[in-house]
């Protein structure tokens, strides 16, 4: 059977380059070198470079010229984190060009990345959230209803991932530099009311037909919060399978399964939560989740019973079997 090409799109000219460049190596490795050959592409500024040759890819069409072989990609495995592959711009790029890629279309993509849009839409769902406030960065701030809110806050770029720019404010005097901080990286910031429990995180898959839920991780973090250091520098517990009774772990699972279907997502989707007096309390979608080595997706690919490779098999199948109906 002829090997599938696959594109592994890395890097982009974000804060979380250097977690989408970890991610993109497990991929390589994981990936069955029996079925697929793949290549690690970098996004740097605004071209796209094969990681191993240095050579461009062609825009046109996606394709990369190696050694006079010119090589056309079957498949696109978007690793990128944040802009521009979490927030679904480039998507409709692949769809142009009818390059099959994995995870969520362009939508859903750019839903559950803007956390405060996702919170909006899954509201006449019932699922339960903690109160929030959007700012945006040209507009005036209203302190003296953001004071009314109950201390703690977490403060957070509304469009941005990795805990990168968020902040605890214990105090509302902390709440002006907190805001200025998130505003560095992105125009939008959310004011988010604290929940006091434990975080919880589940990465969801679509095998065939099923949709399944890997177990869950329990995250004791060393800080205050799941932050940057925390998520990748082995500065928390995390626990998988987490320590739940098995009427917990079944209604988590049954809520990513459900949270993954009302979002329409496809390939690995993780779903965060924290624990309140029972109730699993949703905090965000990650549609392209960190997929190193530390990552919690591998963690509970293991758990699951799974090797790394059978997981991406089940992205690719589902990947090239969307195009082929979409056909």
């Amino acid at each position: 059977m002829e090997k599938q090409t696959v594109a592994i799109l890395t890097g982009g000219n974000v804060a979380e380059r250097g977690i989408s460049l970890k991610s993109a190596k497990t991929i390589y490795q994981h990936l069955d070198s029996e079925k697929y050959q793949a290549y690690i592409i970098e996004l740097n500024g605004r071209s796209f470079e094969e990681q191993a040759s240095n050579a461009l890819v062609d825009k046109n069409d996606f394709s990369l010229e190696v050694n006079g072989h010119r090589i056309q990609f079957d498949l696109v495995f978007l690793m990128l984190h944040g802009h521009p592959a979490e927030d679904g711009s480039i998507q409709g790029y692949f769809e142009l060009l009818d390059i099959p890629y994995t995870g969520c279309n362009h939508f859903s993509s750019a839903l559950a990345f803007n956390k405060q849009a996702c919170k909006d839409f899954l509201r006449s769902y019932d699922i339960p959230m903690a109160p929030s406030v959007l700012l945006y960065r040209q507009e005036p701030i209203d302190f003296s209803s953001l004071h009314e809110m109950a201390l703690p806050l977490f403060v957070k770029p509304n469009k941005n991932g990795s805990s990168y720019g968020i902040s605890k404010v214990t105090e509302h005097a902390q709440l002006e530099a907190a805001i200025q901080q998130a505003f560095a990286y992105d125009d939008e910031v959310i004011v988010e009311g604290f929940l006091d429990g434990v975080e919880y995180s589940n990465g969801v898959v679509r095998k065939g037909r099923d949709i399944v839920a890997l177990p869950v991780t329990e995250i004791r973090p060393q800080n205050d919060f799941f932050d940057y250091k925390a998520k990748y520098e082995n500065e928390s517990q995390e626990i998988t399978p987490a320590h739940l009774t098995e009427d917990q772990r079944n209604r988590c699972q049954a809520l990513s399964r459900q949270l993954y279907k009302l979002l329409h997502c496809s390939g690995i989707v993780r779903f965060d939560y924290i624990l309140v007096e029972d109730v699993f309390y949703f905090l965000e979608a990650n549609t392209i989740p960190g997929m190193s080595e530390q990552s919690i997706v591998p963690q509970q690919t293991l758990a699951h019973g799974w090797q790394i490779s059978d997981l991406l098999d089940c992205v690719v199948d589902e990947a090239m079997a969307s195009q082929e109906v979409s056909h």
